[in-house]
């Protein structure tokens, strides 16, 4: 008689990636052997596990060839109106497990590998994370594109292939040491280049005025050559196209500034061109004014406009003749989504396109400017928003800031019409800001040039309506909109935690992958007593498997019984992780100390923080060293024992998150109110069965809406409180003198318990919280110490705590980016969702049928 399956093994048979087909799995091996002889020149004997990734990676990309070639097909065929979204990050991480995913190819690739007598997990382990990106803004471009797949939707992403992304974070004697991100080293399976496509881009130069209209002259030229990456719908047959730019020199670069004796150093030179797409800025809500920034964003906006150009041109699939003439149909036929101001020269450079090449006249080339162009704004804190000096532009661009000129000559001219004689608003409104030197405000070009402003959580987007662009939404009301962020259950959910997938599908089935609301349904089982065990007992296998990692990583001893408090965002004085870490000193100081050994003092905390600090941001880098140097008292300190544990993870980024965020129990969102715009991380870790404790700030206030305050550990002073604040002053001395927890904190900082042998390390960071903290620690220290007394209180009754889990998972279905995708679509581009699914290539297209 046949043993009984375990749960796991029955959730196995019942899991929502389905059951694989004998077929399928014989032709993957068959498909892999062939890639590995044919496209790796490898057998199995000099194979390394490399090659095998690589083999597989190809494998699954047979598999979207097809379905990519049809989707193109299918969009020439219907010319739909086109969605392009540009954004100077794209942070994808890995590919081939979403891949596997979205076309429903997992338990067959499994199968298939395993019979290979190959571990699949560890093929998935050595590929390169895309990290073409910093953090929040780039890893919701992925997201969304991964949903206007699955809508449906014709559209496109536009950015720049960095040949280095974000560095790679070592930490050395508990210092940030970047190291160059070489993702590309051993090629990249997923991209296609397509030199047939590469684009002029022209900079520097003058302007010269002639008898048929202005010329830009005399131009140094650099080639854009794009590469092509497919985005696949989940199990709809769609495959839509991220197009990446690739800086290259041409042929004749500099060639004729040299005399022939100088052909080498002309061919050296080169690299001046080629450096354009070297390396993603690694700066997160700060502004560097660099020429290679603005030539970046120049750039990517000059070639992906000549392409969306082309397209609106070209009606016929395969067809590159043009065939309209007109642009009186281009905003019907071509949405321009920017992604922060990066990419804002789109507005000057689709206007520089219709006036000197295409010969529109000016109002209507503005016309269709301003109906094309729609804006996302994504942070409100004044040292992020770009403002470019002009002398950068006369030198670089100059057609460009004559028609910037122009716009904001014609923009003055109305708003002085509206407000006549208030000269101190044309000064607020102006595109120019004047002082030494004088600057552009992209946000202001953005606003004025778009025929749409969002903000990205609905708190976000009323402090944009009441303060940064308050004197815009006085005249243009109707044009600013909330669009609250979303995160991809695909891959936050599907991949990232399979056991919780499988045990939501088990009870609502396995809709709400593409319908994540119906996760609603789950309240229905909050007082089923073997859906509680369940969820707690996925969440302990998760913490386990992290626990595990973590020993093997950083050599410390977890107890996976221990509250999992995590606090992973890019180190920045507005995130907090300071309010943290003097959480967890006071709490160190609870145990050590003989007089305070009350009940919930048997709650055992892991405390990890983590990502990196912009090189440049000395501050940031003090934070993470002094996070290490508490790590290092308190991990061997025989007192407190396997109580608490404090780590630093090192390097974090989409696939260290995809093994995080199952694993926790408490998400640290804990910014000043009105700092942080949105936040993504947060949604990831609700859906993902953690509990939130955080401020009223971003999407948290959301997130308490559609869970109830009551399931989340909400604590300190909402966006009111600290205008008020902001009035009256404040004053981190008197919080210092009044709560001797938080002094004996601070103390044990200045004077070194943390560095003896360095006893004045941190007195950069001691300075700034008591005299220059922008972000008011201190003024919320009392409260969010309360409220963390509250968690352990709840952490030590298990059972209720995995209620309050469920109402938070089941409150998490408003934070997909399928729904956020289908508000832009519907309210900002003006095009439907579909849920047309393309028929896969082994059947007629629909076209022929």
């Amino acid at each position: 008689m046949s043993t009984p399956l375990s749960d796991q093994e029955k959730r196995k048979q019942i899991s929502v990636r389905g059951i694989a087909g004998l077929g399928d799995v014989a032709e993957i091996k068959k498909s892999f052997n062939r890639h590995l002889h044919f496209t790796l020149v490898k057998d199995r004997n000099v194979a390394t596990p490399r090659d095998y990734y690589f083999a597989l990676a190809h494998t699954v990309r047979d598999h979207l060839v097809g379905r990519w070639i049809r989707t193109q097909q299918y969009y020439y065929e219907k010319d739909p109106k086109r969605v392009h979204y540009l954004s100077l990050e794209f942070y994808m991480g890995r590919t081939l497990q979403n891949t596997m995913i979205n076309l429903g190819l997992q338990t067959a690739c499994d199968e298939a590998i395993y019979q290979l007598g190959l571990d699949i997990e560890e093929l998935e382990e050595i590929e390169e994370d895309a990290g073409l990106g910093n953090g929040g803004l780039g890893r919701l471009a992925a997201c969304f594109l991964d949903s206007m797949a699955s809508l449906g939707l014709a559209a496109y992403g536009y950015g720049i292939r960095y040949e280095f992304g974000i560095f790679n974070q070592k930490i050395r004697d508990g210092w940030q040491v970047e190291e160059a991100d070489d993702w590309l080293r051993y090629g990249n399976p997923w991209e296609k280049a397509r030199p047939e496509y590469m684009l002029p881009v022209h900079f520097y130069g003058r302007v010269e005025p002639t008898a048929g209209g202005v010329k830009w002259v005399d131009t140094q030229v650099v080639l854009a050559m794009p590469y092509d990456t497919p985005v696949p719908g989940f199990k709809n047959n769609t495959v839509n196209t991220m197009r990446l730019w690739s800086a290259k020199a041409p042929n004749d670069f500099n060639l004729r500034e040299f005399n022939v004796g100088d052909y080498i150093e002309a061919v050296l030179d080169r690299n001046l061109a080629e450096n354009i797409s070297r390396v993603l800025y690694p700066n997160d809500n700060f502004f560097e004014g660099k020429e290679l920034r603005l030539k970046q964003e120049y750039f990517v906006v000059a070639a992906t406009l000549q392409d969306i150009i082309r397209r609106f041109k070209s009606s016929k699939f395969g067809c590159r003749d043009p065939v309209r003439t007109s642009f009186e149909t281009f905003p019907a036929k071509v949405a321009i989504q920017l992604n922060d101001t990066h990419p804002a020269l789109a507005i000057p450079e689709l206007m520089r396109i219709l006036v000197d090449v295409e010969k529109l006249n000016w109002d209507k080339a503005w016309e269709v400017t301003r109906q094309t162009c729609a804006y996302t704004n994504h942070t409100v804190l004044p040292e992020a928003l770009e403002r470019w000096p002009i002398y950068l532009f006369e030198k670089l661009l100059p057609r460009h800031l004559q028609i910037i000129y122009q716009i904001n000559h014609l923009h003055l001219q109305r708003i002085a019409a509206m407000f006549p004689g208030d000269t101190d608003r044309l000064r607020r409104m102006s595109l120019i800001e004047e002082g030494d030197p004088k600057r552009i405000n992209m946000a202001h070009l953005c606003v004025v040039g778009s025929h749409a402003v969002n903000g990205v959580a609905q708190i976000h987007s009323d402090i944009v309506k009441n303060t940064v662009f308050k004197d815009f939404y006085e005249v243009e009301p109707g044009k600013f909109q909330n669009k609250t962020n979303g995160i991809t259950p695909r891959r936050w959910l599907l991949l990232c935690n399979p056991g919780l997938a499988d045990i939501i599908a088990e009870k609502i089935g396995d809709d709400f992958v593409t319908d994540l609301y119906q996760l609603r349904n789950l309240l229905d089982f909050i007082d089923d007593e073997a859906f509680i065990r369940d969820i707690a007992n996925v969440k302990q296998e998760n913490k386990q498997k992290f626990a595990t990692y973590l020993e093997k990583e950083y050599d410390v001893k977890i107890n996976y019984e221990s509250l999992f408090d995590i606090h992973v965002k890019r180190i920045h004085e507005y995130k907090r992780q300071l309010l943290n870490l003097l959480h967890v000193i006071t709490f160190y100081n609870h145990f050590r100390s003989v007089f305070f050994f009350p009940p919930l003092m048997n709650i055992q905390l892991l405390a990890l923080s983590s990502t990196q600090a912009a090189p440049g941001y000395h501050m940031a880098k003090m934070i993470i060293k002094l996070i290490t140097a508490v790590g290092l008292v308190v991990n061997n300190d025989p007192v407190v024992g396997d109580r608490l544990k404090v780590i630093y993870l090192e390097n974090y980024r989409v696939s260290l998150a995809e093994k995080v965020i199952p694993a926790a129990d408490l998400s640290e969102q804990i910014s000043t109110a009105g700092t942080e715009a949105s936040g993504t991380g947060n949604m990831k870790f609700m859906l993902n069965g953690a509990l939130t404790i955080g401020t009223m700030d971003g999407a948290n206030v959301e997130m308490a809406e559609e869970a109830g305050e009551e399931n989340l550990f909400i604590f300190g002073m909402r966006v009111e409180d600290v205008e008020a604040m902001d009035k009256t002053g404040y004053n981190a001395q008197e919080y210092y003198q009044r709560l001797p927890e938080l002094r004996q904190a601070i103390d044990q900082i200045q004077t070194g318990f943390f560095s003896p042998a360095q006893p004045e390390l941190f007195k950069d960071v001691v300075n700034m919280l008591m005299k220059h903290d922008r972000f008011k620690v201190f003024a919320d220290y009392e409260a969010y110490m309360t409220c963390q007394g509250k968690v352990s209180e709840l952490y030590m009754n298990p059972k209720e705590w995995t209620r309050v889990v469920i109402r938070n998972i089941a409150g998490s279905g408003k934070f997909s980016s399928d729904r956020t995708i289908s508000e832009y679509a519907r309210e900002i581009w003006g095009v439907e969702p579909s849920d047309v699914k393309i028929p896969p290539p082994n059947e007629p297209s629909i076209s022929s049928s």
